[in-house]
Parts: C-alpha cells; structure tokens; sequence
C-alpha cells in the first residue's frame, strides 16, 4: 500500500524519476510521468522503450516523485513492477497524464503500444 503522502504528490503534477536496471546492471534513470491509484505507483512507456525491456527482465525499480513547488520536498520508493496493463486502458492513461502536465491530450506518434507499469512500493520514504 502506497503512503498516502507518495499516492498524493504521485498524483499532483509533479515529475518522476523512473530508475531501472540494464542488462548490465547499470542503473538508467528517466524524468516521467507519473500516477497513482491506491496501491501502486503508475509509469506510462511504451514497450519497444529500453525502459519497459529493462524492467520485464528485471522488474526492481527505484521511482522518486519530487514536488513542483518545493524540489526538497520528495518521495523515494523502492520496489517491483508487478503487473503491466496493455490496450486502451494503457492508451487511455497516457491521455489522461498528457491532460495533467500538459493540458491535452497525448499528441505525440505512438511507435509501438502504450502500457502502464504497476509499481507496488517495497520501501517508502519521504523528505520534506
């Protein structure tokens, strides 16, 4: 279960960090989107991304979430991708994120298929 401060500045218009593994065990860190529901923190990719190949071969993940306001106030979580959601769900959601940061809807040519990664938090930790 997600801290509710975590849910809460996921869930704000803040940008996060998404930290995943290469297949050489160098870690590889991109600003993201980012979302929230009850349980679990919500990246939208795309799978032919490195990103989304990178956590289907290891799914441990590290995603810090810092506020737009105030960059010392921010939320680490450590944990898993442990489930991916395809299709129109996916393709509504990177909608719905585009609507958040940018005021519309996602513009950008879709190369390949949208999906959410679900990130369920092993460690939380908040600063500020």
């Amino acid at each position: 279960m997600l801290n509710e401060r975590v849910r809460s500045l996921a869930q704000g218009q803040n940008f996060a960090a998404l930290t995943t593994l290469l297949p050489s065990g160098q870690p590889m860190t991109h600003v993201m989107w980012v979302d929230a529901d009850g349980e679990h923190l919500l990246i939208n990719t795309e799978v032919h991304r490195q990103k989304f190949k990178n956590v289907t071969r290891d799914p441990r993940v590290t995603v810090m979430v810092v506020d737009r306001q105030n960059p010392y106030h921010y939320a680490e979580v450590r944990g898993r991708v442990v489930n991916i959601v395809k299709g129109r769900e996916a393709r509504e959601h990177i909608d719905k994120l585009s609507d958040k940061y940018v005021g519309t809807p996602y513009a950008n040519p879709i190369t390949s298929e949208r999906v959410i990664l679900e990130i369920a938090a092993e460690r939380q930790r908040l600063n500020g």
